[in-house]
C-alpha cells in the first residue's frame, strides 16, 4: 500500500492519492488471474470493446498459456491503448474508435468482430473483454439507420439527462450487436464474458450495452425513452420499434446456454481501496454509495451539505474524516443562446461547481471529483479540485460560479483556478469517484 501523505499538511495531495488508491485497484492485470477460464479444447478467441479494453487484451496475453492459442481484435477509444510490457507478444489486435460519439473506425471494429466469431463449434471459447465506453466503439447500426443518425442519436441522449440504464436500453435496440446480439453470433462456442462496472448496480446487461448478455429490456421501453427526451429518430426506425421488430435476444434463449460473465472490477471495489488508504493516514472513511444517480450539480449540493454538517460536528460523519462516493451522474446541457459559446466540461466538473457553491467556502472542506478513465466527458481532464477558498479565488477573478453552471462550462472555470485534476487514461473505468476531505 502507498505511504498516505499527511492530509491536514497538504489536503489536495491526499485526496489525489485517494484518487491514484480508487484507479490502481480496478487495473486489469491486478484483478484478471482469478477470474480466467480454463484453456478449451479448440480454438480461443478474444474479442471486447470497451476504454479498458486494450488493458485487459494486454493482461489477457500475459497470463494465457504461452504454448495455448490466442488470437482476436477488441476496440478501444482513441489514444486509452496502454504501452506495451516489454518481452510480451502481442497476440490480441487492439483497434481505436471515437467515444462518446461513434464513428466509422467504431463501426469498422464493430464487422470484424463479427466477422471474426463465424464459424466457430461447441468446443471453441470466446474471451469477450467488456468496459464502460463499449456502447460507442462498438457500433453497428440497426436496419434504416446510418451512421450519421446514430451520432445524433448519441449526442442529443447524452445531453438530455438521461441516465446510463435509459442509454443504453435505447443503444441496445438501435443496433446488430448490442444487447445480446453478439453472443447469438457467438453461438454455439462457449462464452466467458470477462468485464470492469462502470455501471450503478454492476448490472452486466447495462455495461457497454450488455453485447453478450440476455437484454430484459424491450423495443417499448427503448420508445417510451426516445419520447421521454424529445429524441428524433427516423420514421423507418420508430416504426420498427413500434412493431417489435428490433427486438434483443431475451433471458433463457438458447444462444445464452452456458454462458458466463464474471466480474473484474467494480466500483464498491476501488471506493474500498481509498476508504482503506484514509484509514491508515488516521482519518474516518464511510462510503455513501457506488450506485449515486441524478444531476450532477444537484449532487454536489448535497454532498457540500453532509460535508458541512460534519465540519460542524453535527451528523453521523465524524471528523477528521473523508466522505466517499460513486457512480453515474448526469449533465443536462442548457440550450444556449445563438452564437454563444458552447460550455466546456462534464460529470465531475458539474459536481465541483456545484460542490464549490454548495459549500460556500465552507473552512476544513477540501473535494476532488474525477473519472476514473481519466476523461471528464470529452475533456482531457479526470475531473476537478475543490478548495475552501474556491470561491473566493474566484470572486477575486471575476468568476461567478453560477453564470459557469449556466453554460456547462465546468471546465474553464476550474482551468482558470488552476483546479483540474489531469492524469491521462488510466486504462480502466469504474466510473465517478468523488472524495471530501473534512479536517
Amino acid at each position: 500500500m502507498t505511504q498516505p501523505v499527511s492530509p491536514p499538511a497538504q489536503p489536495t495531495a491526499f485526496l489525489r492519492q485517494l484518487f491514484a488508491a480508487a484507479v490502481a485497484r480496478a487495473q486489469p492485470r491486478l484483478n484478471m488471474p482469478a477470474v480466467l477460464p480454463a484453456v478449451p479444447r479448440g480454438r480461443t478467441v478474444v474479442i471486447g470493446a470497451g476504454k479498458a479494453a486494450g488493458a485487459m487484451a494486454q493482461a489477457l496475453e500475459q497470463l494465457w498459456p504461452a504454448d495455448a492459442p490466442l488470437s482476436g481484435v477488441v476496440v478501444t477509444r482513441y489514444h486509452h491503448t496502454p504501452p506495451r510490457p516489454a518481452g510480451v507478444a502481442q497476440r490480441i489486435e487492439v483497434l481505436e474508435a471515437a467515444h462518446p460519439v461513434p464513428d466509422a473506425a467504431g463501426v469498422q471494429a464493430a464487422e470484424r468482430i463479427l466477422a471474426l466469431v463465424q464459424g466457430l463449434t461447441p468446443d471453441d471459447l470466446v474471451i469477450c473483454l467488456i468496459s464502460g465506453g463499449g456502447s460507442a466503439l462498438l457500433t453497428l447500426p440497426a436496419d434504416g439507420l446510418s451512421l450519421a443518425d446514430k451520432q445524433q442519436i448519441n449526442r442529443a441522449l447524452l445531453e438530455s439527462g438521461a441516465n446510463i440504464a435509459e442509454m443504453n436500453t435505447v443503444r441496445k435496440h438501435l443496433s446488430r450487436i448490442k444487447g445480446g446480439r453478439l453472443a447469438a453470433a457467438c453461438h454455439p462456442a462457449q462464452v466467458v464474458t470477462l468485464t470492469i462496472s462502470d455501471v450503478p448496480g454492476d448490472d452486466p446487461a447495462v455495461i457497454a450495452s450488455g453485447p453478450t448478455v440476455a437484454d430484459a429490456s424491450t423495443c417499448a421501453h427503448a420508445w417510451a425513452i426516445l419520447q421521454r427526451y424529445r429524441i428524433d429518430i427516423p420514421d423507418s426506425v420508430k416504426a420498427a420499434l413500434q412493431s417489435g421488430a428490433l427486438e434483443t435476444p431475451k433471458p433463457g434463449d438458447a444462444v445464452f446456454a452456458g454462458h458466463q460473465v464474471r466480474m473484474l472490477a467494480t466500483p464498491q471495489q476501488s471506493l474500498q481501496a481509498a476508504a482503506d488508504l484514509a484509514k491508515a493516514a488516521g482519518l474516518n472513511a464511510y462510503i455513501l454509495s457506488d450506485e449515486i444517480e441524478g444531476e450532477s450539480r444537484e449532487v454536489g449540493k448535497v454532498h457540500a451539505a453532509l460535508a458541512r454538517a460534519a465540519a460542524m460536528g453535527h451528523g453521523p460523519f465524524q471528523k477528521p474524516c473523508v466522505i466517499l462516493s460513486g457512480g453515474e451522474t448526469t449533465v443536462t446541457v442548457r440550450p444556449q443562446a445563438p452564437g454563444a459559446p458552447r460550455g466546456k466540461g462534464g460529470r465531475a466538473g458539474e459536481f465541483g461547481l456545484g460542490l464549490a457553491v454548495g459549500l460556500q467556502g465552507m473552512s476544513g472542506v477540501w473535494g476532488l471529483a474525477a473519472d476514473t478513465d481519466g476523461i471528464d466527458g470529452v475533456e482531457d481532464n479526470a475531473g476537478v479540485v475543490v478548495t475552501p477558498d474556491t470561491l473566493e479565488r474566484a470572486g477575486y477573478a471575476g468568476l461567478k460560479p453560477s453564470a459557469f453552471l449556466d453554460r456547462n462550462d465546468s471546465y474553464r472555470f476550474f482551468e482558470a483556478l488552476d483546479g483540474l485534476v489531469v492524469t491521462g487514461p488510466t486504462h480502466t473505468n469504474v466510473n465517478d469517484f468523488r472524495a471530501l476531505l473534512v479536517l
